[in-house]
C-alpha cells in the first residue's frame, strides 16, 4: 500500500499563530506555497471550503496551471452547486490538468455557517442523505455513456448527460470526511478515501472498522484512509516540545486577531467532539499526539499535532500506516516554512520507513 502526502494551500499567509496582513486572496502567496509543496515532494494539496472564503475550485485550477506534478484535492459542499454542474466543472479541470484532480466532499456540521450559503436543512442526518444523492448524480454524470434520469428527494435529473468525462477511466477520486454514523454510511457507499482528523490510535481503529463495515454492506472494497495532523518538528524532542509550547502561547495571545476561536455552543461537529473528548484525556496522547491547540480552538479544524524530531514523527506515521492509514494530510502553523521543512526530512523519512516495512513483510511472507 503506497503512502501519499497531502498538503494545504492557504489563500493568504495566516494561521492560528499568524495574523493576516495582506489581501484575503493573495495570489503571490498561493503560487509560492503551491510551488513549495511541489518541490517538497507532496503528492497533492487541499483547497478548503468555507462559506466566507474564496472559491477553492478556481484556486485549484490556478494551482494546477502554475505547477507540473502537484495534484489538488478540491473541497466542495453538497447542496449549493448542482451535482451535474460540479461534475462537469471538475471533469473539465481534470482533463485540462491531465488527471490531477480529486474531490473532497464536506457535508458540514455547523448549521450557522451553512446558513450563510442559504442552507435550509438543519438536521445533519438529512444533510448526509442529500450528500448521498449528490454523489449518486456526480458518479452518473462522470460514468454514464447515455442520458440518465435520477428521481431522488433532493435531486431530480431528466436525461442528464455529460460529454466531458474525467481524464482517467477510473474517474476522479472522491474523499469523504465526517465522524457521525450518517457520514460513515455515506463514506461506505461512495468514498475512495475516508478522511480522519488526527485522532488517537484507538479512535482510528474504531472509525476505520466502522467504515470497513459500511463499505462491505454496500459490496465495495474498503476505502483508503487519510489522517490530518499538524507536525511540530525540531532537531531534538526537547526543542520540539518547547516549540509546541511557544505555538500555544502565541495562538492564545492572538486568538482574537486570528479568529481561531471556539465555535458557539452546540455547533461543534462530530469530529470536533471526538477531538475534544481526546483532549480531556490529556495534553499528550499515545506517543506524541498533542491536543492543546484543539482544546484552545474548540477543534474547529484539524488541530491536533505530532511533536518530535522528523524521525520520531515518521515513526508515528508508521504506526498509523499499520492501522490502515495511507494518506497523511499535514500542515503546520507557518504555512510556507513548514511545508518546506516537511519536505527536507519528514516526508522522505516516512516514505523510506514504510517502504522498508513493506520489504520486510515481503521477505517474511516468502
Amino acid at each position: 500500500m503506497s503512502v501519499e502526502f497531502i498538503g494545504y494551500i492557504t489563500n493568504n499567509n495566516s494561521s492560528e499563530t499568524i495574523v493576516r496582513n495582506g489581501p484575503i486572496l493573495d495570489r503571490h502567496h498561493i503560487e509560492t506555497v503551491a510551488k513549495a509543496h511541489e518541490n517538497a515532494g507532496f503528492d497533492r494539496a487541499l483547497l478548503a471550503f468555507h462559506s466566507t472564503i474564496p472559491d477553492g475550485l478556481q484556486i485549484g485550477q490556478h494551482v494546477l496551471g502554475i505547477t507540473d506534478r502537484l495534484n489538488v484535492l478540491i473541497a466542495q459542499r453538497p447542496g449549493f452547486t448542482a451535482p451535474t454542474l460540479i461534475a462537469r466543472q471538475l471533469a473539465t479541470v481534470d482533463q485540462l490538468s491531465g488527471g490531477r484532480v480529486a474531490l473532497h466532499v464536506i457535508t458540514g456540521g455547523n448549521a450557522t455557517e451553512l446558513k450563510q450559503d442559504g442552507n435550509v436543512i438543519d438536521d445533519k442526518d438529512e444533510r448526509y442523505a442529500r450528500t448521498d444523492e449528490f454523489l449518486d448524480v456526480v458518479r452518473a454524470e462522470w460514468t454514464s455513456q447515455k442520458p440518465f434520469s435520477y428521481d431522488g428527494k433532493y435531486y431530480k435529473v431528466q436525461n442528464g448527460f455529460s460529454q466531458i468525462k474525467p481524464y482517467r477511466s477510473e474517474g476522479i477520486p472522491i474523499f469523504v470526511g465526517g465522524a457521525s454514523d450518517a457520514a460513515i454510511e455515506v463514506a461506505g457507499k461512495h468514498a475512495d478515501t475516508f478522511a480522519l482528523w488526527g485522532e488517537s490510535c484507538a479512535q482510528v481503529r474504531d472509525v476505520t472498522s466502522r467504515v470497513r463495515a459500511a463499505a462491505a454492506k454496500h459490496g465495495r472494497p474498503t476505502p483508503r484512509f487519510s489522517l490530518s495532523v499538524r507536525p511540530i518538528l525540531a532537531d531534538t524532542e526537547e526543542k520540539a516540545w518547547a516549540k509546541a509550547e511557544e505555538i500555544l502561547a502565541r495562538a492564545t495571545a492572538l486568538q482574537d486577531k486570528t479568529g481561531y476561536r471556539k465555535p458557539a455552543d452546540g455547533h461543534a461537529t462530530a469530529g470536533a467532539r471526538r477531538l475534544l473528548a481526546l483532549a480531556e484525556q490529556g495534553t499528550r496522547i499515545d506517543k506524541r499526539l498533542w491536543t492543546e491547540i484543539a482544546k484552545l480552538t474548540g477543534a474547529n479544524s484539524n488541530t491536533t499535532a505530532l511533536v518530535g524530531t522528523p524521525a520520531q514523527v515518521a515513526e508515528v506515521f508508521g504506526d498509523y500506516y499499520d492501522l490502515g492509514v495511507s494518506h497523511f494530510l499535514i500542515r503546520g502553523f507557518d504555512p510556507l516554512i513548514d511545508a518546506i521543512e516537511y519536505g527536507r526530512e519528514l516526508i522522505p523519512l516516512t516514505r523510506q520507513l514504510i517502504a522498508g516495512r513493506g520489504v520486510a513483510r515481503g521477505v517474511a511472507a516468502e
